[in-house]
């Protein structure tokens, strides 16, 4: 296949889509529930994403020649088992992101006093249904509404007269992090920045750059858009608490489809119920579609055969398996960065052996890294469903740096152990077909 056919991207489009691969009904609603007790600090999570993206600019090039997504290179390297376990890895990742778009969906059905745990059931078979449906070629019309709610946001700090409030953000953002604990500051920002480098959502776009001038200018004003988007979120919800026009008891997923509402009139009016529809509609694009990467995964390694049958089987239980996440709750920024720890802490050390590898550094045996990979991913999902059933279980009070340290320390040792076996051990290697 000739690469250069399908690297057409310019910097401008490529930022485009840089920021869609994150900006999402998770990026808004759960930075403004995590700004409603937070403040600024709230924004954390996007503000590490835009630093991720900066930080991507070392493994760009690296990237953009090898064209081929992590889970190829290592497969090709060690075996195919470590490529299968890999895309395993990034298949349970999606969960966690399918579950937030039926929590998001759920809340902003609130707004118009739906409840919320019927609301997941009907949004996750909706979900369900268009992932079978070829509603993706409309792909174009769920960015396009996202886009229409950046519009909404600035239109609302307008309203609330809060302009010089936002932009005396990236000042008071800073100030605002002493409240959080230093373990769930790490947590938060370590996770995200991490799983941005390695993250296959940007993957597919960086490769598509048309030239390296392209790539980094692309990513640099990637960043930069995503610090304006960071704090905008952050910026109504303060605006709304300081003009007192949140309910009192309103929960903090719910605060922006409440201000679209308020801004429209109300639900029974023509604005508010476009409003409304316009964060709905992408959550039913972004659910469907992670429906129907997931069903990808699991069918192009061949782990069962690529039937309809098969196909119907695996959306059920992905559905299924993010609906039973969705209804057990909690924060939609913990939530996506709990299930993004356990892919960084899995995938990040075999990734870190074929990086010094590659650099000529040390040539680590194919048997030590799939035991790095066995025992990282283990203890990681292990860690996962600990803090899931039961959140205080975690170190230093913070679920997502418990996962990360479980997962790269046994990871580490793992591949440790391996070299060790592999060089001093009399054990004859089960050589794996590449």
């Amino acid at each position: 296949m000739n690469h250069t056919e399908t690297r057409q991207l310019g910097f401008f489009s490529l930022a485009a889509l840089l920021v869609s691969a994150h900006y999402g009904l998770g990026f808004v609603l759960g930075t403004a529930e995590k700004a409603l007790t937070l403040g600024w600090a709230g924004s954390l999570y996007p503000i590490s994403i835009a630093l991720g993206t900066l930080i991507l600019l070392v493994f760009a090039r690296f990237y953009w020649r090898s064209v081929e997504p992590i889970w190829t290179l290592l497969g090709n390297r060690y075996g195919y088992t470590v490529k299968v376990l890999v895309g395993i890895m990034s298949w349970l990742s999606l969960i966690g992101i399918f579950a937030v778009q039926i929590i998001a969906g759920a809340f902003i059905l609130k707004v118009l006093d739906l409840p919320v745990q019927p609301s997941m059931l009907g949004l996750a078979l909706v979900f369900l249904l268009s992932s079978i449906l070829p509603i993706e070629k409309a792909s174009w019309l769920f960015r396009g509404l996202l886009g229409f709610n950046i519009l909404a946001l600035l239109y609302a700090i307008a309203k609330l007269h809060a302009v010089p409030l936002y932009l005396h953000a990236p000042m008071d953002f800073i100030p605002a992090l002493h409240q959080m604990s230093p373990p769930a500051l790490i947590g938060i920002s370590l996770s995200t920045v991490l799983l941005v480098l390695i993250d296959m959502k940007y993957h597919q776009f960086v490769v598509q750059a048309k030239n390296m001038r392209s790539l980094y200018l692309g990513c640099v004003l990637a960043a930069i858009l995503f610090l304006f988007l960071a704090l905008l979120p952050s910026a109504v919800v303060i605006a709304s608490q300081t003009a007192g026009i949140l309910p009192t008891d309103i929960d903090g997923k719910a605060i922006i489809p409440w201000i679209l509402l308020w801004l429209g009139g109300g639900a029974n009016h023509l604005g508010g119920q476009l409003l409304i529809l316009s964060l709905i509609v992408p959550a039913l694009g972004v659910g469907s579609s992670i429906l129907r990467v997931q069903t990808k995964v699991v069918l192009d390694f061949e782990l069962i055969s690529d039937s309809q049958p098969n196909r119907l089987l695996v959306v059920i239980i992905n559905t299924g398996l993010g609906l039973a996440v969705a209804l057990k709750g909690g924060s939609i920024i913990s939530l996506i960065i709990l299930f993004y720890a356990v892919y960084v802490a899995t995938v990040w050390v075999p990734f870190a052996a074929y990086l010094v590898d590659e650099t000529g550094g040390y040539t680590f045996a194919s048997s030590s890294v799939r035991l790095a990979l066995i025992i990282s991913g283990f203890s990681a999902v292990a860690m996962l469903i600990l803090t899931l059933i039961k959140p205080g279980a975690a170190f230093f009070n913070s679920a997502e740096l418990s996962i990360i340290m479980l997962g790269m320390g046994f990871g580490c040792l793992g591949l440790g152990v391996g070299e060790i076996i592999e060089k001093y051990l009399p054990i004859s290697p089960i050589k794996e077909e590449l």
